[in-house]
């Protein structure tokens, strides 16, 4: 199988060097804009093959899409990268017309290919790829719930004194400081969360876990890119190898927890056509306000992509 990644960048460069370690794909590209860049990860990346004992081919290109052609999943990362003090939806105006122009040139060359959207501001980066690509909502789809979970579980696993590997949680919602992370669907091992973790920590380890993309700003002066890199890997896996995993991703509703319309994040089983299937969980009513809170502040940043008329709904 052969998987594009445009955006070579910290976040691009990861996800291809983790993809590329897996040695399950045939061939992966990495494209950038920038002259060189891609080549030279690329080239590095390749030359930890004999090491890493991997023999999935990669490839750099500069903005020569026509060397995508034929993917069967393409990777978004394009776009600036957040600095301290500024926003997601700040990105909006600027990454919008890069994401309209990626995914233009990819489906001129894969028509058949899934998007896996990385970009931000992420749910409505999401949108602008599904306005433009023009196909099954099922294939475009965003990164973002696998992040803030592994973000949550790995705050929890911090707190408890655990291991991560037994955390098993759930979070839904836009990506930023609106998203929903669920002490209902967390458990450490089989057990409550609740039954380890006192109430207040947890709000704590919640509201951390919010602001976890703008902690890593405020420290580095840019945005994070090991653990949203591997993130975007592990949902390609899911793709290609037709796992069937039960991801949290941003996905497109069409009447799911009483929602129309609108990207957020939701539960839904990844396999080899995208997105599967949408799990909709049985919220009690302070969760349900809160997802609704949250799409309300997608809706909101959705309705200034469609105010630009930058693509036709």
């Amino acid at each position: 199988m052969k998987v594009t990644v445009v955006g070579a960048g910290n976040v691009g460069a990861t996800c291809a060097n983790v993809l590329a370690s897996k040695d399950f794909l045939q061939e992966i590209i990495l494209l950038d804009i920038k002259e060189g860049v891609a080549e030279g990860k690329a080239l590095d990346i390749w030359e930890s093959a004999p090491i890493l004992h991997f023999g999935t081919r990669v490839r750099g290109v500069t903005n020569d899409y026509s060397q995508t052609a034929n993917s069967d999943v393409v990777v978004i990362t394009s776009g600036l990268p957040r600095k301290p003090g500024m926003s997601r939806d700040d990105l909006i105006s600027t990454n919008a017309g890069i994401v309209k122009s990626v995914t233009e040139n990819i489906m001129k060359y894969s028509p058949d290919a899934i998007l896996v959207v990385v970009s931000n501001p992420l749910d409505v980066m999401t949108y602008c790829a599904y306005l433009t690509a023009k196909v099954d909502s099922r294939r475009v789809f965003g990164m973002a719930g696998v992040l803030d979970t592994a973000r949550y579980k790995a705050f929890l696993a911090e707190e408890i004194g655990c291991s991560p590997k037994d955390i098993e949680a759930l979070l839904l919602g836009g990506h930023g400081d609106t998203m929903v992370p669920l002490p209902r669907y967390t458990s450490v091992g089989g057990i409550p969360v609740t039954e380890l973790v006192s109430a207040d920590r947890l709000q704590a380890i919640i509201e951390r876990t919010q602001k976890g993309g703008g902690e890593i700003v405020n420290l580095l002066g840019t945005s994070a890119w090991y653990a949203p890199g591997v993130a975007a890997a592990q949902m390609v896996e899911a793709i290609c190898k037709d796992e069937r995993r039960i991801l949290p991703c941003c996905a497109w509703l069409t009447g799911q927890y009483g929602l129309k319309n609108i990207y957020l994040g939701v539960p839904v089983v990844l396999g080899r056509n995208g997105i599967e299937k949408i799990i909709e969980l049985q919220l009690n009513e302070q969760e349900m306000q809160l997802v609704k809170a949250s799409a309300d502040h997608v809706r909101e940043v959705m309705n200034v992509l469609d105010n630009m008329q930058l693509v036709k709904s």
